[in-house]
C-alpha cells in the first residue's frame, strides 16, 4: 500500500493483499490434513474478533465522523448502512444457491449430512461476507485517510489468513484433496479485490455515499459474526477457547488501530 497512489490503485493494492493473507491461511491445509475441529473453532473465532473490533473503529467511527455535517441527524446514515448490512447478509443466507451448496456438501461421507451442509453454508457466507470486508477497504481509501483505511487493510488481512484455513480444513477434513481444498479457501477471497475496486470508484463518484458505506460493511460482518460464525463454534464444545480467541482477534484488531494510527 503505497500511500502517494491514488485511492483506486491503493484500493487495489489493499484488497489484493487481504486475498493473499486468504490464500496464504488456505494453504496451511497442506500442512495440517489432519488438524483437529479445535482448530477451525479457534481459527473462527479469532476472526470474529478481528471483525467485531473493525466494524467500530474502522467502520462505524470514521462513519459517524463522516456524518457531523448532518447536524441532529449525524447518527441516521450510520443506522441506516448498519442495517442495510445485516439485511444484506440475511438475504444472502437465505437464498443461497443450493446447487453450490451440493457440490460442497457432496464430499461427505453420508455419516453427518447435516454438518456437511451446515459447513458448506458457513463457507457460502464467509464467502459473501468478503464483499462486505473488500468494500469496506475499497470505501477506506476513497475517504482520504490512510492511516484508518492500510489499518482496515491489514486488520481485515490478518483475520482472512485463520479465515481461509477455515474453509479449507472441513473440506479437507471431508474428504476433497488438498488442492482443490485450497483452491476453494482462496477462492473465497477473491471477491474482495473486485468489491475493492468497485467500492471506491463509486465512493469517489458520489461521495455522500461513504458513510453508509461504511457501516454497511459494519453491519454485514457484525451480523456475520452474529448469525454464523458464533453459532458454528458452539457446536463440538470448543466454545470456551473460541471465546478466548474472539477475545484475542478484537485485542490484535484494537492493538492495529491505536498503534498505527
Amino acid at each position: 500500500m503505497i500511500e502517494s497512489a491514488t485511492p483506486l490503485v491503493q484500493a487495489t493494492l489493499g484488497t489484493m493483499f487481504t486475498w493473499f493473507v486468504t490464500a496464504l491461511g488456505s494453504a496451511l491445509v497442506f500442512c495440517l490434513p489432519g488438524a483437529s475441529r479445535i482448530v477451525f473453532d479457534i481459527a473462527l473465532g479469532f476472526s470474529a474478533g478481528v471483525m467485531l473490533a473493525a466494524s467500530y473503529w474502522s467502520l462505524l467511527a470514521p462513519a459517524i465522523e463522516l456524518s457531523e455535517g448532518y447536524g441532529s441527524f449525524a447518527i441516521v446514515p450510520s443506522l441506516v448502512g448498519f442495517l442495510l448490512g445485516g439485511l444484506f447478509v440475511w438475504l444472502s443466507d437465505r437464498f443461497l444457491p443450493q446447487e453450490t451448496v451440493k457440490i460442497l456438501s457432496s464430499t461427505a461421507d453420508g455419516s453427518d449430512g447435516d454438518r456437511s451442509k451446515r459447513i458448506a453454508l458457513l463457507i457460502l457466507a464467509i464467502t459473501i461476507h468478503n464483499i462486505p470486508e473488500g468494500l469496506a477497504v475499497g470505501v477506506g481509501f476513497a475517504t482520504d485517510n490512510f492511516q484508518n483505511a492500510r489499518n482496515l487493510a491489514i486488520g481485515i488481512g490478518i483475520q482472512n489468513f485463520p479465515e481461509g484455513l477455515a474453509v479449507s480444513l472441513p473440506l479437507r477434513a471431508q474428504g476433497m484433496s488438498p488442492w482443490k481444498a485450497f483452491f476453494w479457501g482462496q477462492l473465497s477471497g477473491m471477491f474482495e479485490p473486485i468489491a475493492g475496486i468497485l467500492g471506491c470508484l463509486i465512493s469517489l463518484q458520489a461521495t455522500f455515499i461513504l458513510p453508509y458505506a461504511l457501516a454497511f460493511a459494519a453491519g454485514a460482518m457484525v451480523f456475520v459474526v452474529m448469525d454464523d460464525i458464533i453459532p458454528e463454534v458452539q457446536t463440538r464444545g470448543n466454545h470456551r477457547a473460541a471465546s478466548w480467541a474472539v477475545m484475542i482477534g478484537f485485542c490484535v484488531m484494537m492493538t492495529l488501530d491505536v498503534t498505527l494510527g
